[in-house]
């Protein structure tokens, strides 16, 4: 049974959240304010977080750069706050998913089930021998889930890998972001492919030199991305 953490203050809110995914066979734990969730997260092994971003104590933006630092299971942010900047920085930070209040349950219920089934199909994945792929300076073990740079390892997020890894497989094809987020996030009426444009600007902090001027990920204005073989 997998197990979920909610970090939310708002009794309701988070007594509803819990209800319903325990009718959905998941095993809920609350915590609700910040230092308490993050205490949790770290601590204790769960699935996947929903995380409230206003939150006292440690504000969700902190809980989310802490928990990435260390884990890299599902994380949902959920907030009132309907700023794009929110979303980037979240998201930025390492988030799956970013869900705007009020929401239905039931859509919470269908982003737990699709963030929790791909990240069980990646890490139960049997493949016996390492599949490598290297491009130029960069050396990419999809089964170990390893990245090294010029030899220097880097450290991805789950999703973050998954969109490289996916690139680097189909060098100099162009992809849309529609086509990107279709792909990796495999969900074609949930989320935002803002998402995208976030993940690739953190694998380019990470992958290029000049990220002014990339080498590997190329944007191809009015279309999408495309990574470069040579």
């Amino acid at each position: 049974m997998s197990k979920i953490l909610i970090v939310e203050d708002e009794v309701a809110i988070a007594e509803l959240e819990k209800d319903y995914l325990e009718l959905s066979g998941f095993d809920v734990e609350i915590a609700s304010d910040g230092t308490s969730g993050l205490k949790k997260a770290l601590e204790e092994e769960f699935h996947l977080v929903i995380l409230d971003l206003m939150l006292p104590g440690v504000d969700g933006f902190e809980i989310c750069r802490q928990i990435r630092e260390v884990k890299n299971i599902p994380i949902i942010m959920v907030s009132a706050k309907k700023d794009d900047i929110d979303k980037i920085r979240g998201l930025g930070l390492g988030a799956d998913d970013y869900m705007t209040k009020p929401f239905s349950p039931s859509e919470l219920v269908a982003r737990v089930k699709a963030h929790l089934n791909r990240y069980e199909r990646l890490v139960s994945s049997n493949v016996k021998e390492n599949s490598i792929i290297e491009i130029r300076g960069i050396k990419i073990d999809k089964t170990a889930r390893r990245v090294w740079v010029n030899g220097e390892e880097k450290n991805f997020t789950s999703r973050e890998f998954d969109l490289l890894a996916f690139l680097a497989e189909n060098p100099n094809h162009v992809f849309t972001k529609e086509e990107l987020f279709k792909e990796i996030w495999d969900m074609d009426s949930i989320g935002d492919i803002a998402t995208v444009t976030v993940h690739i600007k953190k694998i380019r902090e990470k992958i290029e030199q000049d990220t002014s001027n990339p080498e590997y990920i190329e944007t191809i204005w009015g279309v999408g991305y495309r990574f470069r073989a040579n």
